[in-house]
């Protein structure tokens, strides 16, 4: 790796011709195009099957067996008219990717012919080698035996690449034991468990008819790109997803000319191609803008039921990388592919609802009389209280460490944002006091008679809060931009059905007392305030005050991945998912297992890098430097011109500092006599990455001194702002 593959990249960037692109289709022509939805389902099954199906997708009720033959018949037809040969049972190990396992429609007949069959035993059922996914210990790796089931309650599609079209269907994963190999199954059940607890507190306040409750969810997800010219030069992006080196440019974000500023056309194309691929999915892409990072952007759909939600977030994710490809960039969805500017996140918007309440966390016009609203927001803070270490849990992971507490992303404490119209209505009921005088949205002049009036909200937003209340649903901020959703999902319905079902049994205990609804509902939350109102914060979450002021309330400060993923061996972990049917103890082990896996070997993946690249790529680099200039300076000197030699000392100084601090993290990754799991995490943490960083200061410091055109890797310049 040489200057001149830098030069010949940015030569190739310069001179690339646009890639030609089809107009931009009608978003209403496309729609579902590509989707086995209710509407073409009602028209290719008959009038029974379809109303069982739809009974089983809207209302969950249990899947009638005997319709899967008619079904998957439908379905094969639909798939062939659209040109598919093959079929994928489509499910979420754990590992934040997607997996397929494709299979064929052809049959082979007696008389040598072949016909296209798909039955409903294989649409209701598939069974993929399961052996090689994670499993956290759960089963041995010579129990290969895994199964995928349909999940109806999320529609088939159609995949379309270059070389073909896959019908996909959403499945569930599990072992041959029936234990959750996967993050569909316990997303599911948590759905399950929050609309039991849900359904019951509705009654509690008088509601008589009331539809089945779920979450919804709304997924911003950040990215960068980068053109594929520099990446393939980058060893550390292509494996490990970020830069392990890099002096900042001069420019970074400090300007904050980039956020939401006018969008290359580049990147523009990119984005509407992947736009009219995600309408076609029936992915309701809604928001997209440059972010504050340079090379950063961000896209946001439509709210959904969160298990849809999450399929299709999932999905987003893949084509924002395939699509990148085509258009010659490299999609990072890493947390901090940059040092110095800021990472990407997946703002999580959440929120319960149905079709007869509607949404349960919209306080309306006059949330003070709103009694629905508020005990469903005070079960979120009791939940927040009582399982804030859990939701940094299931939010650790490797890249994730480098955004939480930085400015830029929430801190790893976990509170509540109410705004100031909320956070004064529940302080107003914790004194005793339910009435109408609170914050209220109001009008907002902007002093030109030309300009219209503008409704200002009765609260601002915060952006320090790692959960934070938005209006009518709250916002999970500190979810990594490379995280599936699902896990925040789970543990955010978990939580909520636990809080409802001892909010139901105080409200319950209220009534029997003969207290009306409302009075009940008031020393309910005069309860829940008491106990857990402290969660509530509403300030900088990024300053140090707020880190002292947390730890007097007795909330949680886990900093890194080593120190929260233990969260999930708990007992009140254990005894919160176990006692709501979502997870069982072993269900846990295996998880922590596996994710306290992927974090060591992404950062043993990551020393390797940073040895190879600081050692076969920079030090030669820094020798030829070296060299060039002693031998000019030698000369010269010879000459009688006397230069300065402090330059070259500094460069000596730093070169010999580079082999001594690889040296060092040589001999400490070589440490293996580990007692357990968590000491080798917390080794990691607390010696790896520190002796890494060392490595990466000596390496952005010689990149400052060598001359530019032996530098061999594309710098932050070159990548950030060259598009």
């Amino acid at each position: 790796m040489t200057y001149e593959s830098r030069a010949q990249a940015i030569r190739k960037i310069i001179e690339r011709e646009p890639i030609p692109v089809d107009p931009p289709s009608n978003f209403e022509d496309i729609w579902e195009e590509y989707v086995f939805n209710l509407s073409k389902m009602k028209q290719c099954l008959p009038k029974a099957v379809f109303k069982s199906l739809q009974r089983t997708i809207e209302a969950g009720e249990k899947l009638d067996d005997s319709i899967a033959d008619t079904v998957a018949s439908a379905m094969k037809n639909w798939a062939l008219t659209k040109g598919a040969s093959y079929y994928a049972q489509v499910f979420y190990p754990m590992t934040n990717a997607t997996a397929e396992k494709h299979d064929g429609f052809i049959s082979t007949q007696s008389d040598g012919t072949a016909i296209a069959e798909f039955s409903g035993n294989l649409l209701v059922q598939g069974e993929p080698d399961g052996s090689s996914f994670p499993n956290g210990g759960i089963r041995s790796t010579s129990e290969a035996r895994g199964y995928t089931a349909w999940d109806v309650t999320s529609p088939a599609y159609l995949m379309e690449t270059d070389n073909g079209i896959t019908l996909c269907i959403p499945t569930v994963f599990v072992s041959w034991t029936g234990k959750p190999l996967d993050k569909k199954t316990p997303l599911l059940r948590s759905v399950a468990a929050m609309n039991k607890s849900a359904k019951r507190v509705l009654g509690l306040l008088g509601n008589s008819n009331i539809a089945p409750v779920n979450s919804s969810c709304g997924a911003e997800q950040e990215y960068f790109l980068v053109d594929e010219h520099f990446a393939n030069l980058r060893p550390d992006l292509l494996l490990a997803g970020r830069t392990l080196f890099g002096k900042p440019a001069a420019k970074g974000q400090e300007f904050d000319d980039h956020y939401f500023g006018a969008i290359p056309e580049r990147v523009q194309v990119f984005m509407q191609d992947v736009e009219q691929k995600m309408y076609r999915l029936g992915i309701p892409a809604k928001t997209r803008h440059n972010e504050v990072a340079p090379a950063q952007f961000e896209i946001a759909p439509i709210f959904e039921a969160a298990n849809v939600a999450s399929d299709h977030q999932q999905l987003t994710m893949t084509l924002l990388r395939q699509t990148a490809k085509k258009h010659g960039f490299i999609c990072l969805l890493h947390e901090k592919p940059f040092a110095g500017i800021n990472g990407s996140g997946k703002h999580v918007n959440w929120s319960v609802s149905n079709s007869t309440q509607g949404n349960l966390l919209d306080p309306g016009d006059s949330p003070h009389q709103n009694l629905q609203f508020l005990i469903f927001c005070a079960a979120v803070i009791r939940g927040v209280h009582e399982y804030g270490t859990l939701m940094r849990a299931v939010i650790a992971h490797a890249g994730n460490d480098h955004r939480l507490g930085a400015n830029e992303a929430p801190p790893a404490i976990m509170s509540v944002y109410l705004g100031s119209q909320v956070e004064e209505l529940f302080n107003n009921i914790a004194r005793g006091e339910l009435n109408d005088q609170y914050s209220q949205s109001g009008k907002m002049k902007l002093g030109v008679e030309t300009l219209p009036e503008l409704t200002k909200d009765a609260g601002d937003r915060n952006r320090t809060s790692p959960f934070a209340f938005t209006g009518n649903r709250f916002e999970f901020r500190a979810v990594g931009s490379s995280q599936s959703v699902s896990g925040p999902l789970i543990a955010l319905n978990t939580i909520l059905a636990d809080s409802l079902t001892t909010i139901g049994d105080l409200l319950e205990a209220q009534l029997n007392e003969g207290k009306q609804t409302e009075d009940a509902v008031v020393a309910v939350i005069q309860q829940i305030m008491s106990k857990h109102g402290a969660v509530i914060f509403g300030g900088d979450g990024y300053s140090q005050e707020w880190q002292d002021e947390a730890q007097k309330r007795g909330l949680a400060n886990l900093r890194t991945t080593a120190d929260a993923l233990s969260v999930l061996n708990q007992q009140k972990t254990i005894d919160l998912f176990e006692k709501n049917d979502v997870l069982s103890s072993e269900d846990l082990e295996s998880r922590f297992e596996v994710y306290a896996e992927q974090y060591i070997l992404s950062i043993e993946m990551e020393v390797k890098l940073v040895i190879d690249i600081a050692k076969t790529v920079v030090y030669p680099a820094a020798i030829k430097h070296l060299d060039n200039i002693a031998t000019t300076v030698t000369s010269l000197e010879g000459m009688g011109v006397n230069l300065n030699r402090d330059h070259i000392n500094a460069v000596a100084y730093l070169t010999n500092s580079l082999t001594d601090n690889i040296d060092n993290l040589q001999s400490a990754i070589a440490k293996s006599n580990f007692e357990n799991t968590k000491e080798h995490m917390q080794y990691l943490a607390t010696t790896i990455c520190p002796l890494m960083q060392d490595v990466r200061a000596d390496v952005d410091a010689l990149e400052a001194e060598i001359a530019d055109n032996l530098w061999p890797l594309p710098t932050y310049q070159e990548m950030l702002f060259i598009k």
